[in-house]
């Protein structure tokens, strides 16, 4: 096995799950609480034949870890996680740009490793290149700008000076402003030519094959076709789409969560 890569071996009947942008804590404390409830009815599902869980960034619309405070609300989803790894089943959570500040909470007390940037899998022999998607690609040079100053350890420092009341209620605040919590300006494919994280995925190929390319953050669920082996899916969101996708061994599939328990009678209810 080539060094530096992880590798998964499926069992007989087991998927590799993966669902990103959920943005909780936005745009309001009920609306978050219904997806919340919805998105681990979805997990209680997927744990019954999951191999592992790949969670893509943007789970929460913020997330902050001061030294010995985190952020209010979540318990329902940070116990579900909890419930799964102690089971045995690996959770891979990525960052994303709404919750990249995380610090060490989720591997001590979850068991769940957190990267930073994109990670190279190889499951069942397959070659997935694995991330959230923000700031790949030439594009995005005023946001990647930005995500040097949210990252920078001083500027970090001087935020976690500021009381958890102040610092957590300002940057939930301005996080909601974001349009990307709403998903309504990122619905509509673009073509591949406008599409970045497709024109990334491509000029990787160039260098090194893979199997597939699996993002975030775009909010809309997309397969693409790059060659004849290779593939780009996004995830989607569930804000809009209550997407996930899904490896089953062989090939990889986006699904939309469907459940008839009552989240989702709220959820549909919001739409």
């Amino acid at each position: 096995m080539k060094t530096g890569y992880r590798h998964i071996i499926l069992g007989n009947g087991k998927k590799i799950y993966f669902a990103s942008d959920i943005h909780l804590g936005a745009p309001s404390y009920e609306e978050s609480r219904r997806r919340e409830l919805f998105f681990v009815d979805w997990l209680d599902t997927v744990k019954n034949d999951a191999g592992a869980v790949f969670l893509l960034g943007d789970i929460f619309d913020f997330w902050f870890e001061y030294k010995t405070v985190i952020p209010k609300g979540f318990v329902r989803l940070l116990g579900k996680m909890a419930e799964i790894t102690d089971s045995g089943i690996p959770v891979y959570f990525f960052a994303g740009n709404h919750d990249m500040w995380m610090d060490g909470y989720f591997e001590k007390e979850l068991n769940i490793p957190v990267f930073h940037k994109p990670e190279i899998f190889i499951i069942n022999g397959k070659r997935f290149f694995i991330g959230h998607g923000d700031g790949l690609g030439p594009y995005d040079k005023g946001y990647k700008r930005l995500k040097k100053v949210f990252t920078n350890p001083f500027c970090i420092r001087l935020f976690r000076w500021l009381h958890p009341d102040i610092g957590v209620r300002l940057a939930q605040y301005l996080s909601v402003k974001n349009k990307l919590i709403s998903g309504n300006e990122d619905v509509k494919f673009l073509g591949e030519e406008k599409e970045w994280l497709v024109q990334y995925a491509k000029r990787k190929l160039e260098m090194e094959h893979y199997d597939y390319f699996v993002f975030g953050h775009r909010h809309l669920p997309l397969q693409v076709k790059l060659n004849t082996r290779s593939e780009y899916i996004n995830l989607g969101d569930w804000i809009q789409h209550f997407t996930f996708g899904f490896f089953d061994g062989t090939e990889m599939k986006l699904k939309q969560f469907d459940c008839p328990s009552r989240t989702y009678k709220f959820i549909k209810d919001k739409k």
